[in-house]
């Protein structure tokens, strides 16, 4: 199990962690009906808090932010000397949460997507993990919700009895959503994207050594070209330089922490 702690990355406190530790953290918060928040962060991800001061101290807000793609984890051995032995990404980590949630009677509800996903994601799982139980699931309305629609849906979420939600609905909406949510439920909340369409067959995911090699990407760009060109194009070599640049120590950013930021009417 590997737990090292948290590092600066362009602003973002990124855990060196594996997926042994994260899924124990889980179970535990789970077990103890503690709020835990995660997110599995990629390029993206990372960018987004890079560029966005108020994201970046909601992102640094969270229990746990692991090197969901392969260019994070990247980061974390050429900035801090973390050489961790794989990426926790967040479909794989998905599946061994599931898989312990079934071993630990631990119910779970997933929330955002499509209608039409989430419903064969709950069957998809269901049928793969025995004795799994998925006590609710509902997709995303797409828009901001009111202080009511905020409050009905905790209250849903605590009423199903779910001791573990996977939410799902795309960086950076399922981050705040993650923040924003926290201490509304005393119980852990993995912001894991493109899990929620990988795993319900709506989405294919890149082949393994594209993966390995930080090439999804790529995989991702051309199957999706007019949705994802401008995170691709423009996103990867600006984190390439921002990186550069803190390795070289000639732009070291600071970590902004959430203290008094306001809460917003979040995007569900």
């Amino acid at each position: 199990m590997i737990g090292k702690g948290k590092f600066n990355v362009l602003g973002v406190n990124v855990h060196a962690v594996d997926y042994e530790f994260v899924v124990s953290r889980v179970v535990d918060a789970a077990t103890n009906r503690k709020p835990l928040a995660i997110s599995a962060l990629a390029v993206h991800g990372v960018m987004t808090g890079a560029q966005d001061d108020i994201h970046q101290r909601r992102l640094n807000g969270l229990d746990l932010v692991v090197p969901d793609g392969q260019p994070v984890r990247w980061a974390l051995r050429w900035l801090h000397g973390q050489d961790l032995p794989d990426r926790v990404y967040g479909p794989t980590l998905t599946l061994k949460v599931l898989e312990a949630a079934a071993a630990n009677g631990l119910p779970v509800y997933f929330y955002g997507s499509t209608p039409e996903t989430v419903k064969t994601l709950a069957e998809q799982v269901t049928g793969r993990f025995q004795g799994l139980i998925v006590a609710g699931y509902e997709s995303s309305k797409f828009r901001r919700l009111s202080a009511d629609e905020k409050s009905e849906l905790v209250d849903r979420i605590n009423a199903s009895g779910a001791r573990i939600v996977f939410v799902g609905l795309g960086c950076p909406r399922q981050e705040t959503f993650a923040f924003e949510y926290r201490d509304h439920l005393s119980m852990p909340m993995l912001a894991v994207g493109a899990a929620f369409d990988f795993h319900a067959g709506s989405l294919a995911q890149a082949p393994a050594w594209m993966q390995a090699r930080g090439l999804e990407w790529l995989f991702r760009l051309v199957a999706e070209p007019r949705r994802l060109w401008k995170r691709y194009i423009l996103l990867n070599p600006a984190y390439l330089g921002r990186v550069l640049l803190q390795r070289l120590r000639l732009r070291v950013p600071d970590i902004r922490m959430p203290d008094g930021l306001e809460p917003e009417e979040s995007f569900g």
